[in-house]
């Protein structure tokens, strides 16, 4: 079972890194550095990262393999410079 999510101010966090790191590791705590109050990056167990990495990966081979599929039904693709301008690139 996993500690709750904690918030840290970052000069706590540079203080205290290796007890944050040893949290997310064995106790599975995902701790919030944070700078005024806002959040600014999270210390989160490695197998979250790798689960979200993965995930993020699916989403892009799924998107490929839909675009190779449109083009081999005879979508034409649309040129890198197009893009580009399309997003203002």
């Amino acid at each position: 079972m996993s500690e709750p999510a904690a918030e840290l101010p970052i000069s706590d966090a540079r203080d205290s890194l290796a007890d944050v790191v040893s949290r997310a590791h064995y106790a599975g705590r995902i701790t919030y550095v944070t700078r005024r109050g806002q959040r600014l990056a999270a210390i989160v167990p490695a197998d979250v990262a790798e689960a979200i990495e993965r995930a993020e990966d699916a989403v892009d081979v799924a998107a490929a393999r839909e675009a190779l599929a449109r083009i081999d039904e005879g979508e034409t693709p649309l040129p890198l410079a197009e893009l580009r301008k399309e997003l203002d690139l």
